[in-house]
């Protein structure tokens, strides 16, 4: 299925329907008075979140919603339908903003939540409304009110507690798959995570965490270069970040010290906020050195960073660290958790 996290709506909440204008027939009543009723109210339009979507795919092929119209009142005093609602299914984690204003209506974090986004309009009223005891035949009635239109742009952002971020080929897509049951496509060429993957990671049996892997960051993606910065606001709701640098690279471009720098600096362009969350740094594919360079080769990179966070070496490839670097992000969630509550 193709992952689409950005989309442009139009929805349009039902008008109000007309009051009536009517009044009394019956045989041996004289004088009937008005009997006309109201109308009924417009349908609103509600996002509603669901736990089995995870894309907003979609509304690529349905990009209008309109909820019910009240129906108009009737004689005998009989008040028109009010209009049924529109309720739109989106996946938990959307954020819907009015695109003309820029507003953010609301956010959908928890699943079944209701997010009403366009009201319906109100009912018109019907001509026994006026009567009044100087005007006891009023042939006036109101309108209903048109039902609010509105042009939604809706953003996904994926819930996870933890985002690897990254060069392509730093090994992400292999930290993920080594550490929970999320299967992305791993090779050995640059942009292979085309969209965010998902893991559940456990701890232990009754702890685990999510993590997400968002496509690789390259020099210039804050300018639009690349894939990665598209997918940057999936990490926004994230409690920490991982960092994954690869300790052997085959480019010289992707120097273990240049490749956190240029990471750093398009956080820094993208935002601020996500520039200063906590990030871990991981050193990975330390397979891939001599056993006796490993220990020295690693605090040349943390000493020529100056890194004073936390640091951790792995091999996703081969599981060594992994299931250690698993359990302290556990232990720092718990923690993190302890603080916020």
């Amino acid at each position: 299925m193709q992952f689409v996290d950005e989309v442009v709506i139009r929805v349009k909440a039902g008008d109000g329907g007309n009051g009536c204008v009517s009044f009394r027939r019956e045989k041996y009543i004289e004088f009937g008075g008005p009997n006309g009723g109201d109308g009924g109210d417009g349908g609103d339009v509600y996002l509603v979140a669901e736990r089995n979507l995870n894309t907003l795919i979609d509304f690529r092929h349905q990009r209008y919603y309109e909820a019910q119209r009240g129906e108009n009142g009737a004689g005998n005093n009989m008040t028109g339908r009010r209009g049924d609602d529109q309720e739109i299914s989106v996946p938990v984690g959307t954020v819907a903003y009015d695109e003309e204003t820029g507003e953010m209506i609301g956010d959908l974090i928890e699943p079944g939540q209701r997010l009403l986004v366009a009201k319906g309009g109100w009912h018109g009223l019907g001509n026994l409304r006026y009567k009044s005891s100087i005007n006891r035949a009023p042939r006036q009635s109101k309108p209903g009110t048109v039902g609010e239109l509105r042009v939604l742009r809706m953003e996904l952002k994926l819930l996870a507690d933890v985002g690897l971020l990254g060069l392509p080929n730093a090994g992400k897509s292999t930290l993920i798959s080594a550490v929970s049951s999320a299967r992305p496509k791993v090779a050995d060429y640059p942009f292979t995570t085309l969209y965010p993957n998902l893991g559940v990671v456990s701890v232990g049996v009754t702890q685990s965490f999510v993590m997400a892997d968002i496509p690789g960051l390259i020099e210039g993606a804050a300018e639009g270069a690349g894939l990665g910065i598209q997918f940057l606001r999936h990490l926004s709701r994230t409690s920490l970040l991982l960092h994954v640098v690869d300790v052997a690279p085959m480019a010289e471009e992707n120097e273990p010290v240049r490749a956190v720098r240029t990471i750093e600096g398009e956080l820094e362009q993208y935002s601020e906020e996500l520039a200063n969350y906590p990030r871990w740094l991981v050193l990975n594919k330390i397979d891939l050195l001599p056993p006796e360079e490993r220990a020295a080769r690693c605090q040349e990179i943390v000493d020529a960073l100056g890194w004073t966070g936390r640091v951790f070496q792995i091999s996703a490839a081969t599981s060594a660290g992994t299931q250690d670097l698993c359990f302290h992000i556990m232990q720092y969630l718990d923690e993190h958790a302890d603080h916020s509550n």
